[in-house]
């Protein structure tokens, strides 16, 4: 069977967790399919790989618009395929017109969802009335819908009613154990300024409101003071939230010693050095269908604190593989009342910072949760046999 992957990331031009999950399924999938990927951006050397730019006449356009003219183009590249697979609402468009034009089954991975993202209206403008119009489209439209949690089953039932609740199935996103393992050199701390003997605290992420950073530089002012501080974050969504976490980057750094800002994209080998030394890793999303990145610490044996929101209580098992922090939250995300998320965020993180044996142990039961539940080979294969049901 021939499958068409439709993304907005492919390595290297990977910013987020649907990146990295296109990563790891692309590969996992071409062991059981003839797989084609066709993602944005800059042409790939990988063979099977095919990648769009947006097209001439829309170079100027409003963003929404110019995703839209590259999935027409991907959508006629289609031709040939068994089933399309897209993932966001980057792709999704791509996958509808693909399944009108060519009579082809087509699957979506929902790694987010608009209407739970209006923050984006800051972003897009406009565009973002577009983004939501192509996501409820296609997703109508789809022969299958696959979530990447519980919590994201939920929310796309309850954001879509109109989709068949039969029609959409549960699909984890994955790890993969063995590039994700502990590393225990320390080049890659003293390359960034992080002082191994001391016990640090750090974030892995992009600088959206999604991700919840704002928050978690208020609870910083209240952890432990001999702790460092590590924020492996970049990519920003707008100039104004830049300006706003650079703010208060600055004032954090003023109140204490250790706070390192590494703003590039790390390649994957220096993160795993970074999140292995880790005392805890930290994620305060508003936001969270499934979290990958937690995955990625646990696996490297990191004890993690969270928010228990979306599909992370699914991956990060509270009080034996890190801790969870309740939130209560409005209709866009944001906590009624930011103050207590984050003192009880600061709370949590100085838990384990003060009792570094019940991180070590959360660690090494994080590192086996993930080994046991979350593969790439089982994800691939129940992917697969989601494909095949639509055939028959």
């Amino acid at each position: 069977m021939r499958v068409d992957l439709l993304t907005r990331e492919y390595p290297p031009e990977v910013y987020g967790g649907a990146g990295v999950h296109m990563e790891y399924l692309a590969r996992e999938l071409r062991r059981l399919a003839d797989v084609r990927v066709r993602c944005f951006g800059a042409s790939r050397d990988e063979p099977g790989v095919s990648a769009y730019r947006v097209p001439a006449g829309l170079q100027e356009a409003n963003a929404a618009l110019q995703v839209l003219g590259v999935d027409l183009e991907m959508a006629a590249a289609c031709e040939g395929a068994g089933v399309v697979h897209s993932h966001t609402w980057y792709a999704n468009f791509a996958g509808h017109v693909a399944k009108m034009l060519h009579g082809v089954p087509h699957v979506i991975t929902t790694h987010s969802l608009e209407p739970l993202r209006p923050w984006k209206a800051e972003q897009l403008g406009g565009g973002y009335t577009i983004s939501s119009w192509a996501e409820r489209t296609a997703l109508a439209g789809a022969d299958a819908v696959i979530a990447v949690s519980e919590g994201m089953r939920r929310d796309v039932l309850a954001a879509y009613p109109e989709i068949p609740q039969e029609r959409v199935s549960v699909i984890h996103n994955g790890i993969d154990t063995a590039e994700y393992a502990p590393d225990r050199g320390d080049d890659v701390l003293k390359k960034h300024g992080v002082d191994p003997s001391r016990p640090y605290v750090i974030f892995v992420g992009r600088i959206t409101r999604q991700k919840g950073l704002v928050h978690l530089l208020h609870a910083a002012r209240s952890f432990d003071a001999g702790a460092q501080i590590v924020l492996c974050a970049g990519a920003p969504d707008t100039p104004e939230i830049e300006a706003e976490v650079t703010g208060l980057v600055r004032e954090l750094s003023r109140e204490r010693d250790g706070v390192i800002w590494i703003s590039e994209m790390l390649p994957k080998p220096e993160v795993i050095q970074l999140l292995t030394h880790a005392s805890v890793f930290v994620c305060p999303s508003v936001y969270e269908p499934m979290g990958i990145v937690n995955l990625e610490a646990m696996a490297c044996e990191t004890a993690v604190v969270a928010t228990a929101t979306g599909g992370i209580p699914e991956v990060v098992a509270g009080g034996e593989t890190g801790l969870l922090v309740p939130i209560d939250q409005g209709a866009d995300g944001t906590p009624h009342d930011p103050e207590r998320f984050a003192a009880d965020f600061a709370e949590r993180v100085n838990e384990l910072l003060e009792n570094p044996a019940r991180a070590a142990r959360m660690g090494v039961a994080g590192r086996a949760r993930a080994v046991e539940h979350f593969s790439w080979e089982r994800i691939a294969h129940r992917t697969m046999d989601l494909y095949t049901s639509l055939r028959t």
